[in-house]
């Protein structure tokens, strides 16, 4: 492995990479494998295919593809050519996505669909490009390239509620996060990583920057073989290392329930983008034992708040580790102001991994990330809420929407849903929040009666925490990152 660090260019992680281990396969999809060498070779093909088909430094290249390893490779290629990618999931809603086009305005789109109504720029078929990339020249693109301080990357937030925000992500900020978070999980060479989230979702897109870091394989998955086939795939490919959101991490440990495996490799499952609640965690153990378990909690305008080490959660339940190195989270008040441990408050972050706002969007970009106007740091506020104990412990108490007042006691939509998940008999939870007249709701994939569960969950909670409703489904629904989609839940209630 080489012993030089990334300059803070994004490209820079691919090109060391390539340098020290050229023939090492670094990713693997059904098209077949591709070493390290090879994805610098072809990400320099796009980036002078880019160049020649009118993308700028500085302008914007929007990939709307499913995942493959031609995502990466256009990735690195306009991060050469000082373009800036814009990741986008092809199961963006149209609504959504005509927000995104007209607010980025790309120079440059390759897309797995076709795209209706106004849009700049030249809009290329994934299939057409490929081939023209293929042949396109492989010297590096003429030109000065960019700086660590230019922007890389804007990456979407899901949108679930509101318009997607474009969360502005400069090479410097995220090759210090890619070099932090590596330091803390710990890849290797030898890992498989088996990644069946979205790469337009930040924590499976960094599962390509980590595994370049750490010289390890990315088997490159899909949501739909994370939602139906995870369990055969990981054991196909002998994963070492499996990123999960708590709807693949119950998807998994159903599918191991049915048809439990005699043998795998998984050493270590990682969490973050939704808390795994403690039954799921304590079942993946049983099912795959030797695998250890480490959370996180992150946000794309930081990429990574905290990781524990692994299986900490056995010792501190309810954390999800402490600071990156590098980097300060402190709880405030509602005046900014910081509490003391143990307090429950807004978290706020500090740190080189803190991005640089929200694309054409000043006034949330000031509400969000502040300027200390001492130190002229920025500082940012997550809208977050959580609290630390007196040895920088992280514990997340909820986002700002998911907590919520309930018989006159601040109620978490984690901790509701991590006491359900707890029943035997409970394959999956959502607890949708009170709204107006409408009570906070339990929804859950059970083999219980709704009053059976209840009666459980009072078991384990507070009396004024106990959801006032609960509904047994067939499917709790989800978002394109994996994410419970809590809007169509109360739609389908209301039906």
């Amino acid at each position: 492995m080489s012993s030089r660090a990334s300059g803070g260019l994004l490209h820079e992680l691919l090109d060391l990479r390539a340098d020290a281990d050229p023939e090492r396969i670094g990713l693997r999809d059904p098209r077949g494998d591709l070493s390290f060498g090879a994805l610098a070779e072809r990400s320099l093909r796009w980036a002078n295919w880019l160049r020649d088909r009118g993308a700028r430094p500085g302008g914007r290249v929007l990939t709307l593809l499913g995942n493959s390893t031609d995502v990466p490779a256009l990735l690195f290629g306009a991060a050469r050519l000082g373009a800036i990618s814009v990741c986008v999931n092809p199961e963006t809603r149209p609504f959504h996505l005509s927000h995104i086009l007209a607010e980025t305005e790309p120079d440059v789109v390759v897309s797995d669909r076709p795209l209706d109504g106004p849009r700049a720029g030249v809009v290329v078929g994934a299939q057409a490009a490929r081939a023209e990339a293929d042949t396109a020249d492989c010297r590096p693109v003429p030109g000065p390239g960019p700086r660590p301080s230019d922007t890389a990357m804007l990456i979407y937030t899901s949108g679930s509620t509101a318009m997607p925000k474009g969360v502005v992500c400069p090479h410097a900020a995220m090759t210090f996060a890619v070099e932090a978070i590596s330091g803390r999980l710990g890849y290797t060479p030898d890992d498989v990583v088996l990644c069946c989230l979205p790469f337009a979702f930040d924590y499976g897109l960094y599962q390509v920057f980590l595994s370049i870091r750490a010289g390890s394989t990315l088997v490159v998955g899909t949501p739909d073989e994370g939602r139906v086939g995870l369990l055969a795939k990981a054991l196909d490919t002998s994963a070492t290392v499996v990123p999960l959101v708590p709807t693949l991490a119950a998807s998994l440990v159903a599918m191991a329930v049915r048809k439990p495996p005699a043998w795998h490799a998984v050493r270590l499952f990682t969490n973050t983008g939704a808390a795994l609640a403690p039954g799921l965690r304590r079942r993946l153990r049983e099912l795959f034992p030797g695998a250890a378990v480490t959370l996180m909690f992150g946000l794309t305008e930081c990429k990574r708040v905290s990781i524990a080490d692994p299986d900490a959660d056995l010792n501190r339940p309810d954390s999800v580790g402490s600071a990156l190195p590098g980097t300060e989270v402190t709880i405030r008040d509602g005046h900014g102001q910081p509490l003391e441990a143990g307090a429950v408050g807004e978290i706020v972050v500090r740190g080189p991994h803190v991005m640089g706002g929200y694309w054409r969007d000043a006034e949330l970009t000031a509400a969000r990330f502040r300027r200390d106007p001492a130190t002229g740091e920025v500082r940012l506020f997550t809208g977050d809420y959580g609290l630390l104990d007196k040895d920088g412990y992280l514990t997340f108490v909820g986002r700002r929407d998911d907590v919520y007042k309930q018989d006159g006691m601040r109620v978490s939509v984690a901790k509701v849903e991590a006491a359900a998940s707890d029943v035997e008999g409970v394959a999956a939870v959502a607890v949708v929040p009170p709204e107006g007249e409408r009570p906070a709701i339990l929804f859950a994939v059970a083999s219980l009666t709704a009053a059976e569960l209840l009666r459980e969950v009072r078991l384990r909670l507070e009396p004024q925490k106990v959801p006032k409703a609960c509904v047994i489904t067939d499917r709790i629904p989800v978002t394109p990152v994996g994410k419970v989609d809590r809007a169509a839940l109360v739609a389908g209630e209301r039906r």
